[in-house]
């Protein structure tokens, strides 16, 4: 099945947007992705050696609370990497050439009735 002719028509004379910011953002979310987990997880590792104050029961409810903060942080990571990039390839497509919508005539634009 292929396009009609008049489908994805590049609006003429329009001038495409430089891209900006978007693109540098989305080249630092691999990185903070990565951060954002391995903070965190290396955070909890560490917690089993630095929390060894009070009883057996004590410590390990302590570091299973601070696994679950670290969990946590980890995940809102994610989310806002994943919202942050959507909202920059948003902005690149928005960016990118205009196309023809709608380009049909109605036959009564110029006289509407009354």
């Amino acid at each position: 099945m292929s396009l009609p002719s008049t489908w994805l028509k590049k609006l003429p004379g329009f001038q495409q947007t430089p891209y900006g910011v978007e693109w540098r953002v989305l080249r630092l979310l691999p990185r903070i992705l990565l951060a954002g987990t391995v903070l965190p997880a290396l955070a909890a590792w560490l917690a089993r050696f630095l929390f060894v104050a009070g009883s057996a029961s004590d410590i390990e409810r302590h570091i299973q609370t601070f696994d679950f903060f670290m969990v946590g942080v980890a995940v809102f990571v994610w989310t806002a990497v994943l919202t942050v990039g959507i909202g920059c390839i948003i902005v690149w497509l928005m960016k990118g050439p205009a196309y023809v919508a709608d380009g049909y005539e109605v036959p009564h634009s110029d006289q509407p009735k009354v």
